[in-house]
């Protein structure tokens, strides 16, 4: 039996009654969406491009090319998930930020990177990490 404030099943509610809305993508994510999606496709671009130029050397040109291939195919997904705000982009961001931020200091140590590139790699990863860590961005990507 039907309540007798509710309407029918496939009619529309009463005016005034509150509609359930999809969250509010915050501006910052918005930004780290976008951003994701240029280095993506650039960095797809570039990949692609040491791979058919350079596959013929092999060894070391090779294995870049492949980090190179699937770090842009990740920063794509975020990219994705962020914009949509899934769950898991929130995880994904939070590891590529890590793992830009280890690679950077293993090329530092090795002295395959320049000081202030590394220096500038490392706070833009820092601050996304914090902003990925603030309780209304996580909550954002359902994370509470």
């Amino acid at each position: 039996m039907q309540q007798p404030n509710t309407p029918p099943p496939g009619t529309t509610p009463p005016p005034g009654t509150p509609q359930p809305t999809a969250p509010q993508r915050p501006l910052g994510i918005t930004i780290l969406a976008i951003l994701a999606a240029i280095a993506g496709v650039l960095g797809l671009l570039g990949s692609l491009l040491i791979l058919g130029l350079l596959m013929a050397a092999g060894g070391i040109f090779l294995i870049l090319g492949l980090v190179s291939l699937v770090l842009s195919i990740l920063y794509l997904m975020f990219a994705y998930g962020a914009w949509t705000l899934k769950p898991w982009a929130w995880t994904l961001g939070v590891g590529l930020s890590v793992a830009s931020i280890v690679l950077t200091l293993i090329g530092l140590t090795q002295g395959t990177q320049e000081l202030v590139g590394a220096l500038i790699s490392l706070v833009i990863s820092g601050v996304i990490l914090y902003y990925l860590f603030q309780p209304d961005i996580k909550a954002a990507f359902g994370r509470a």
